[in-house]
């Protein structure tokens, strides 16, 4: 078995820091959290990448947002058997046992899982992913969104298009976990595809009336 690590320093030096801070100003909270478990009112499905931080954002508490990362905020698609379902299980733990209100789908600016996409799809000679054993499947799920988007713009322009295409294709899947759309029909549960700008700080929302994304209102 390969040796297991200790802590690199600045982060066990950032841990007490915090401890001594944070945990120390609201350590009842933490106490409370700990011995009454979670009952957030919210999900957010979002991107593993380090620049999408969610609860800074939306200025969450620690306890408010029941969060699930993966690889470009994917939904896949509802699918019963028995490989591991990681992203699967979080939804259905999320509505089944702590009973959110909201799921949110966030995506963002510059994914590289989109990106990877994108590249596979287009047959971009400079791809390199293609020996992945995980990614190229788990990006398959986005195959659709590239059949939509405008070919005649530039790689840049499709990109970003099908990162939005991508948060699309999430809340299709989502709305086909019938547990989902059980409690979005009992109005019990609401869902929100949202993109964020990482370099502008911009969060947009998909507005399914008008079939396209717009900045958050400020009222």
């Amino acid at each position: 078995m390969a040796k297991i690590s200790q802590l690199p320093k600045y982060l066990i030096e950032r841990y007490y820091n915090w401890k001594t801070t944070e945990y120390e100003k609201n350590k009842a909270s933490f106490q409370y959290l700990a011995s009454e478990g979670q009952s957030p009112k919210t999900m957010v499905i979002s991107c593993c990448d380090s620049r999408v931080h969610v609860t800074s954002i939306f200025g969450a508490e620690t306890g408010e947002f029941f969060i699930h990362r993966n690889i470009a905020n994917l939904v896949p698609p509802y699918a019963p058997n028995k490989d591991y379902h990681g992203s699967s299980a979080a939804i259905e733990y999320a509505v089944k046992h702590l009973n959110v209100d909201h799921i949110i789908v966030l995506g963002h600016s510059n994914c590289g899982g989109i990106k990877m996409c994108h590249d596979i799809c287009s047959n971009n000679k400079n791809n390199k992913n293609n020996k992945n054993e995980f990614l190229s499947k788990w990006i398959d799920i986005l195959t659709p969104g590239y059949e939509r988007i405008d070919k005649s713009k530039s790689d840049k322009d499709q990109i970003s298009q099908l990162e939005k295409e991508g948060v699309l294709i999430s809340l299709e899947n989502l709305a086909g976990f019938p547990f989902v759309k059980e409690a979005m029909d009992n109005g019990t549960l609401t869902i929100h595809g949202l993109w964020n700008d990482i370099g502008a700080g911009t969060v947009e929302h998909y507005d399914e009336d008008k079939k396209r994304f717009f900045t958050l209102p400020k009222d």
